[in-house]
């Protein structure tokens, strides 16, 4: 598993700040303020959630990633009239995608959480006093770069145990002849 880093974190956040900032500027004129905005963070939420899930090297689960995302996001958009609840709606499955897909525990989900929620207050803070989407979604998404510093899920957990790397090698063997046998039939 190849974890996004804090570089490709700042990345994100440059190119989705100019997309939000430049989108609002076209669309909001020509359909309104807060429908616009609804519609951008639903968007930048689904590109988010698709780049973590490409770099997150699991073969299971991400098309029921997606599509929990996207039911996640219909059910925020019926039961979450303001604005503030929209986006913590869609910040929280975010944070669900990084918990599940990155973190290995409690801990390191609960720090990603707090990360989530200083993004947030963040992102009200600049929008605020500069009334930029652009400052919005770039002190959202910098702040959520930061979650590339949370410890890494660790792979072998068991290694510490007795007998753990014949384990660890017998099942090797099995899932690979288990998938050799798929392929044949």
């Amino acid at each position: 598993m190849k974890r996004p880093g804090f570089a490709e974190g700042v990345a994100v956040a440059i190119v989705a700040s100019l997309a939000c900032g430049v989108l609002f500027s076209v669309l909001a004129p020509l359909a309104g303020g807060h429908a616009v905005l609804r519609i951008l963070v639903a968007l930048a939420g689904l590109a988010y959630v698709l780049s973590l899930l490409g770099r997150s090297g699991a073969r299971v689960g991400r098309v029921a990633a997606v599509l929990a995302w996207c039911a996640g996001a219909g059910a925020i958009a019926w039961f979450a009239p303001s604005l503030p609840a929209y986006l913590a709606g869609h910040l929280v499955m975010a944070w669900l995608v990084r918990s599940l897909f990155f973190h290995a525990g409690l801990p390191a989900a609960l720090a990603d959480l707090g990360i989530t929620a200083f993004g947030l207050a963040a992102a009200a803070f600049a929008f605020g006093r500069t009334g930029s989407v652009f400052a919005a979604a770039w002190c959202l998404f910098l702040v959520q770069a930061l979650f590339a510093f949370i410890p890494a899920r660790e792979t072998t957990a068991m290694a510490d145990e007795p007998g753990a790397d014949r384990f660890d090698r017998a099942y090797r063997a099995a899932e690979a002849a288990v998938r050799r046998l798929s392929e044949t039939t």
